[in-house]
């Protein structure tokens, strides 16, 4: 049974987390830091878990540690990585990995010089949607893939994550933090990497950050996708991935409380359509790091993975900013 801490102990850990530890077969928390000592002692009391403390590095020195999930902002991500590969622990990072490039390569390599497993958790892989897209697309279903779409909106403005509008310690606004997600379940599901990216975005009045943007992706066979993202509508998203001789589809795809239907389609007619459920994506998650741990194996989804979607988001900003269809640095990656 491996022993998690959590490092940055706040609604993502309360809202996600916790519910995915709680049905875990391999592993659980043992402890969680915050930056107030006394939330963080009541945050333990309530979920019963054992340590508290109010530093990262408190928390990777606890011998009843055997792993660190880190869960902190954007900002603090490379710092909290570093410190837990400094005591030897395990460690798996929230998306997006890092603030930019460097941070997530200088990540990537401490990791690997102190020989220590660091992986990304971008959930979407263990949904059962993301899986179903995958496998068609392997099998062949749909030809050669063409065109993927993938959307995420959510009314964000809400959102009890108030560092998400601070340009210091967030990455970006959706572009980062929803845009990452379909960034990576595209790369994913159809294994081919991103060559350029072309992108657009909106701000408002409510915050520093965009406030949503669309991002067109060339991936390395001539195949193009888009990402659209909005912090300022309802609870949607959408994958759709159409090929020479097919479509697959789905609303809510990416989504981890509401079940979604999957469509493999050709021209007008639905060859197949199933329900799955997504509700142990976080589960699988945590369960299948703890079990690269006690088998000595890398994680399916390491830091290099971060490093790359981290590529694509920087070449998506840089679009923004410039007006023009920016390269992704593969140098960072090339020499690794």
């Amino acid at each position: 049974m491996i022993r998690f801490g959590i490092a940055g102990f706040g609604m993502h850990a309360v809202k996600r987390l916790m519910p995915g530890f709680a049905k875990a077969q391999r592993c659980r928390v043992s402890a969680l830091s915050r930056r107030d000592l006394q939330r963080a002692k009541e945050s333990a009391q309530q979920f019963e878990i054992e340590h508290a403390f109010a530093s990262t590095a408190e928390l990777c020195a606890c011998p009843e540690v055997d792993a660190v999930f880190v869960s902190s902002p954007d900002g603090l991500h490379h710092d909290d990585v570093q410190e837990a590969i400094r005591h030897g622990k395990p460690v798996l990072c929230e998306k997006p990995m890092a603030m930019n490039p460097q941070e997530a390569r200088e990540m990537v390599e401490a990791a690997r010089a102190a020989e220590v497993l660091l992986g990304v958790a971008q959930v979407m892989r263990f949904e059962e949607s993301v899986k179903f897209f995958r496998d068609q697309v392997a099998a062949g279903s749909i030809g050669r893939p063409l065109i993927a779409r993938a959307d995420f909106f959510a009314p964000m403005l809400t959102s009890a994550r108030r560092w998400i509008n601070d340009p210091r310690v967030a990455t970006g606004g959706p572009l980062a933090d929803l845009g990452v997600h379909c960034i990576d379940a595209v790369r994913f599901i159809v294994g081919q990497e991103v060559r350029s990216v072309s992108a657009l975005a909106h701000y408002d009045s409510h915050w520093v950050v965009e406030a949503s943007a669309t991002a067109v992706l060339q991936f390395e066979t001539g195949m193009l996708g888009t990402v659209s993202v909005s912090a300022r509508t309802p609870y949607q998203t959408y994958l759709e991935v159409a090929g020479e001789t097919g479509v697959l589809s789905s609303v809510n795809a990416l989504n981890v409380e509401h079940t979604p239907t999957v469509e493999l389609r050709r021209g007008f007619d639905v060859i197949e359509r199933r329900e799955v459920s997504n509700v142990q994506a976080y589960t699988a998650q945590v369960d299948a790091f703890a079990a690269a741990i006690e088998e000595g194996r890398e994680f399916d989804i390491p830091g290099e993975e971060g490093l790359r979607n981290q590529l694509v988001l920087d070449a998506a900003f840089r679009s923004v900013k410039s007006g023009r269809v920016e390269s992704v640095d593969s140098r960072f990656t090339q020499r690794m």
